[in-house]
């Protein structure tokens, strides 16, 4: 049953298209949200937004490149023209590209720093600028992962790099504004039910295969379980969680 946790509140959701972040939107959307998703694709941020309705929760999308700056500041201000605040930011965009470094291309890696880290960057400085004039100020919870800080795999040093500055950045960030009132964690997902799990030409019967292997619980994780890491992040319960980055990879990383 819900608890109306967000009743009220407005949440943005960037990535929101698919996988995590469209989980995200219709976990916040049954806890009272109203959420704006964000993404590079149009008939996918329809297809949530549909979805959110279809549940009797209110959202609207955004087409929005997180790499640019003036991209990022139209869409805070379009969360706060439509709901009058940014009470919630999940910075959950992102891309994997792989291979080894000798072998991966300077577009790929640019590729990679220019949305999971520089889009989180800009993001949450737009999204600072106003929740910090707040009453109440704001939660931002940035979407890192598992590879990075916490775990190496051998052809993704480029998107661990990037996700462990995610991970450095949010709690650098939680450390400069909480005195302002806007508090900032990371989640790091393992490997969850996203096609960005799957190895290239890999079946989900496959990948459950390899995980049952590769993880002490046996299995992947749910977009479902990883967004109600995030909402317990973003809700009053966690009030005095700051700066953390919450693993949730089944163990993996013990």
């Amino acid at each position: 049953m819900s608890s109306n946790r967000f009743s009220g509140r407005a949440v943005l959701v960037t990535g929101g298209g698919s996988g995590i972040g469209r989980a995200l939107a219709l976990a916040f959307t049954a806890e009272g949200a109203r959420v704006v998703v964000a993404g590079r694709g149009r008939a996918a941020l329809d297809e949530t937004v549909e979805l959110v309705r279809a549940a009797g929760g209110t959202a609207v999308a955004e087409v929005t490149d997180v790499s640019r700056a003036e991209d990022v500041g139209a869409l805070v201000d379009a969360v706060v023209e439509r709901f009058g605040s940014l009470d919630v930011a999940v910075n959950n965009a992102g891309v994997f590209r792989g291979g080894p470094i000798a072998e991966l291309s300077e577009d790929d890696w640019r590729t990679v720093f220019d949305i999971n880290v520089t889009g989180v960057f800009l993001a949450m400085s737009a999204e600072i600028r106003r929740m910090r004039t707040q009453e109440d100020g704001g939660a931002i919870i940035n979407v890192s992962s598992n590879l990075g800080r916490h775990r190496q795999v051998p052809g993704t040093a480029a998107y661990s790099a990037s996700k462990a500055a995610v991970t450095s950045l949010t709690r650098g960030a939680a450390l400069e504004y909480i005195c302002d009132g806007v508090r900032i964690n990371a989640v790091s997902p393992g490997p969850s039910d996203t096609t960005m799990s799957l190895r290239g030409g890999e079946t989900e019967a496959e990948r459950a295969v390899r995980i049952k292997e590769e993880s002490p619980l046996g299995r992947i994780s749910t977009t479902g379980e990883v967004a109600e890491a995030v909402l317990y992040l973003a809700s009053d319960a966690a009030a005095s969680v700051v700066g953390t980055d919450l693993v949730i990879d089944g163990g993996a990383t013990l």
